[in-house]
Order: structure tokens, then C-alpha cells, then sequence
């Protein structure tokens, strides 16, 4: 069947899916898929933004509560594999410190079709441990790259900002050099 389009021209059918295509291309880097989300606001040195883990078994712990403690919010999934390295050493050293008013809570940001999965994980962890819901971490941004951690001082400051942290998991020195210093004063 002849057309009456110029000869290149894309066929409706391809052009309708080139444009499809190029709007939801268009779309995700408006809407913030084709680059790493950040909270725009988030600063070290500022009050730390309000957030509620909703644990495993129901109960709401609310960073706003926690004055006085030091705390560190940790987001991981089962699937992710630095997780899975982190993951106990921040265990092991939540409960090492628990007692010098060190709080961890961890959101998984696995759905609950894993639920299995992180209730086998959050088992042999020594804090507390709730879904996220969402990739949306309130004022922390949508949690794009996994592990990633922040750390809140005693007054409810942020003091380590982990969209800023090239190697964002926790290691022993990097535990040392940044809570423990905060759990002396």
C-alpha cells in the first residue's frame, strides 16, 4: 500500500513508539530515574530530618524520640551483596556500643514478598528493623544506591551525610573514625 509520508520518514507505528519512547526517556530524568536522587537539603551540620522505622513487629521508633542518642540509619536489601558484608559488623558494633547510647535502625528496602528474607537477616542483627515502603527516604532523598548511611549526634544533627561518602558502607575504621568519637562526648 502506498504511502503518502516522505521516504525515511518513520512508519506511525514506529514513529508513535520513537515518541512513546522519548517521552518516558524525557519523563525519568524529569522525574529523577536518570539521576541519583539527593535531598537537596540535607547538610551536615543541620538538624537531621525526621524519620519513623515501622518494625518488623509494629512498634514506631521516631529519630525525634532519640534525643540524646546517637544514631545511625542504615538502608539495605537482602539482594544487595555489600549488605550482606556490612550488615554484621554494624551489628556487632551497634551492640558493643548500645550501652554508651548508640541507636541503629535499619530499613530494608525490600517488599514484602521478601518478607521471609529479611526477617531471616534482621534475626541476627542486634537493632531494630522495619520496609522502608518505598525508595523515598523523606528528607534523606530516594534511596538510589545501597548500602547508604547517615549519622545523627546527640543534639540531632547530621554528622555524616551518606550521599556524600564515596565508599558509603560501614568498615571498622570508618566506624571508629566517625561514631565513636560522637559516643565519647
Amino acid at each position: 500500500m502506498p504511502s503518502d509520508r516522505p521516504a525515511g520518514t518513520p512508519s506511525g507505528g514506529r514513529r508513535d513508539w520513537l515518541r512513546g519512547a522519548a517521552a518516558l526517556a524525557s519523563g525519568a530524568v524529569l522525574g529523577g530515574w536518570g539521576a541519583p536522587a539527593r535531598a537537596n537539603s540535607l547538610e551536615v551540620g543541620q538538624p537531621a530530618p525526621p524519620l519513623v522505622l515501622r518494625t518488623l513487629d509494629g512498634r514506631n521508633i521516631d529519630t525525634r524520640t532519640l534525643h540524646g542518642q546517637v544514631v545511625v540509619l542504615t538502608f539495605w536489601a537482602t539482594w544487595c551483596g555489600p549488605c550482606h558484608e556490612e550488615l554484621p559488623l554494624l551489628s556487632s558494633y551497634a551492640a558493643a556500643h548500645a550501652r554508651d547510647g548508640l541507636t541503629v535502625l535499619g530499613f530494608s528496602l525490600d517488599g514484602p514478598d521478601a518478607m521471609g528474607d529479611v526477617r531471616k537477616m534482621a534475626a541476627s542483627l542486634s537493632f531494630p528493623v522495619g520496609l522502608l515502603g518505598s525508595a523515598y527516604a523523606g528528607g534523606y532523598g530516594r534511596i538510589w544506591r545501597l548500602p547508604v548511611n547517615f549519622t545523627i549526634d546527640r543534639a540531632g544533627m547530621l554528622v555524616d551525610n551518606g550521599w556524600d561518602d564515596t565508599t558509603p558502607a560501614w568498615t571498622a575504621e570508618r566506624l571508629e573514625r566517625v561514631v565513636t568519637p560522637l559516643l565519647k562526648r
